[in-house]
């Protein structure tokens, strides 16, 4: 089922406000989901709605949280989220994180009492557009096996890092999982069939049924899940929070808050260097890997976050495809 952007947008507004939600809100989590459909990100798109009404329902969400921003140091800053939209606190936290990083050089925010937040690409683009560079991480519940494990221990624990150019951002948003569990849902949804390295059934094996998956398999092996510690332990740990197998479910535990930890650091290249010859320098690196020799298969070297990029300039022109059960909630 195809849409438009701005009819995809009031639609997951009204679902929400309908539950009780400020108009506000529902719009920065809308803006949030859409901006990783239009990117082909559809596991962490408008799909995911009726789970977080689900949750709302429930508890596990406050309809509106107090923030609250404590400082710790010149440019250290801890963010309570008050148990509401991971979304809207991500944004408020990326917005003050800015502000210190501008007058201090750089700033880093710890964010306490958060929920699922989306696409970390999203905030790191608020940082990118003020020509700042910015790294994300988040803790998840657990997933995934650790390398030469057989049971899930930490969870898809994405890291993104955003560069600023004279062109397009470079943002680099990947989930130290071979694949983001939505995902999983999303070809559950579609009734497709999945790469036999995405998850693995209840008895440790490769499977391609995405019903049959019980965990997800850290990308690269000892690198993912190299990787997925330390998000951890940054996003998890340093902010006071529950790490690994000890968070509260997504998909279950619906009525608990999730009480998720995010780790935010933004960097203003004046610091070091002069920001048109950074961006310069950066956008010179994007076409010469642009104008590389390629190998067999390819058409082009790609930077990161490219191909979400074009998909996206093409997506807002001809709207949004979704699965028909999420276009029918999202109507009903």
């Amino acid at each position: 089922m195809n849409i438009s952007v701005p009819a995809l947008k009031k639609l997951v507004v009204r679902k929400f406000t309908a539950q009780g939600v400020d108009i506000e809100t529902a719009a920065q989590v809308a803006d949030v989901l859409i901006y990783a459909d239009l990117r082909g990100v559809s596991s962490h798109g408008v799909m995911r709605v009726e789970h977080y009404i689900t949750r709302l329902k429930a508890g596990g969400i406050t309809k509106s949280p107090n923030f609250s921003v404590e400082k710790r140091g010149t440019n250290h800053l801890i963010f309570k989220g008050g148990h509401g939209f991971g979304h809207v606190i991500c944004k408020e936290a990326m917005d003050e994180t800015i502000k210190i990083a501008k007058e201090h050089g750089s700033c880093t925010t710890i964010i306490q009492e958060s929920s699922h937040c989306g696409a970390l690409g999203y905030f790191l683009e608020q940082a990118t557009s003020e020509n700042l560079i910015a790294i994300m991480c988040s803790q998840t519940d657990s997933a995934v096996v650790p390398f030469g494990g057989k049971e899930p221990y930490f969870g898809t624990n994405p890291i993104a890092f955003g560069f600023p150019t004279d062109e397009k951002p470079i943002i680099l948003d990947m989930a130290t999982s071979n694949v983001a569990l939505g995902k999983i849902l999303y070809a559950r949804e579609k009734g497709e069939a999945i790469p036999n390295t995405w998850g693995v059934d209840a008895q440790g094996a490769p499977t391609t049924d995405p019903h049959q998956v019980k965990s997800l398999t850290p990308f690269a092996g000892p690198k993912g899940y190299g990787l997925a510690l330390v998000v951890d332990v940054l996003s998890g740990i340093l902010a006071s929070e529950a790490f690994g197998p000890h968070i509260s479910k997504m998909y279950g535990d619906y009525e608990q808050k999730r009480n998720l930890g995010q780790y935010l650091y933004v960097l203003d290249p004046t610091i070091f260097c002069d920001v048109k010859q950074f961006k310069a320098s950066v956008s010179q690196m994007v076409h010469e890997l642009h104008d590389a020799p390629t190998a067999l298969n390819f058409d082009q070297v790609l930077v990161p976050g490219e191909i979400e990029q074009k998909r996206s300039a093409n997506t807002i022109e001809k709207g949004i495809d979704l699965p028909e059960q999420v276009y029918n909630y999202l109507n009903c």
